[in-house]
């Protein structure tokens, strides 16, 4: 049983998977919750079964993680083979996906996530070890978003990376130190963004992978970003180029 906690994890997950959600504990209160009768109403109507119960009830399930009141008892995450992840069975358009390189951080994790989500990427990899897992800190900080994204876990991130270049993908490290900034790369390509982790980067091996590294423009006193920022501006480039490309070069 996988835990969803919290108003926008839930409503997230309701819009996702609707009845193979097992039930949507609510809080019993005795003063006005307008947010948790809202959801309440958006899973009932849905045909999802909702039941009320005592705050110490959903306490003890979410075992110190912020809950709002609200916690849905959901299916496990889908995990895609890299295979899948990438097939041209399922996409009818270049691919674009993002790769994380040992990060850590759930907070990153599920900002990077919703990131892609938000932006139309196809897909989120990330290795087996040295990462952030899919905890409740790492969904919520995905705003629910995760809920709606393709994952894959693989055993090897260069490997996986290797993989997909060998499938005509532009893989793409996000690099500080690069000589090139990204928008002078055609992300029109498919392609695979890959960020590095929060204090180290881009590994050695990560980077021998790539087909390019690149880095965001930096005209101020800070020499780098945040690595959920810098992902999501990532991100948004290669919308913006696709957009233009879509639209015979305006703006």
């Amino acid at each position: 049983m996988r835990l969803v906690l919290g108003v926008q994890g839930a409503r997230e997950a309701i819009i996702a998977h609707g009845k193979e959600l097992q039930r949507v504990l609510v809080e019993e209160r005795r003063d006005e919750a307008p947010q948790l009768d809202a959801v309440a109403r958006f899973a009932h109507d849905r045909g999802i079964k909702v039941e009320r119960v005592p705050r110490s009830t959903l306490d003890r399930l979410a075992q110190g993680e912020r809950h709002q009141g609200v916690i849905v008892q959901a299916p496990p995450l889908r995990i895609l083979p890299l295979a899948e992840l990438y097939s041209k069975e399922h996409l009818d358009h270049p691919g674009l996906f993002v790769a994380l390189d040992e990060l850590t951080d759930p907070h990153n994790f599920g900002a990077i996530v919703r990131s892609a989500v938000a932006l139309g990427a196809d897909g989120v990899l990330w290795p087996e070890d040295k990462s952030a897992p899919l905890s409740p800190a790492m969904a919520r900080a995905s705003a629910g978003a995760v809920e709606h994204a393709r994952l894959c876990r693989v055993s090897s991130l260069p490997n996986a990376l290797t993989e997909l270049a060998n499938e005509a993908m532009h893989v793409v490290g996000l690099d500080a130190s690069a000589t090139q900034y990204l928008d002078a790369l055609d992300l029109t390509l498919p392609t695979c963004l890959v960020v590095g982790s929060e204090g180290k980067g881009l590994r050695r091996a990560t980077r021998k992978s790539c087909t390019a590294v690149a880095r965001l423009p930096m005209h101020g006193p800070v020499a780098s970003l945040n690595a959920s920022v810098a992902a999501a501006i990532a991100l948004y480039e290669v919308v913006r180029q696709r957009a233009r490309s879509v639209s015979g070069g305006e703006e």
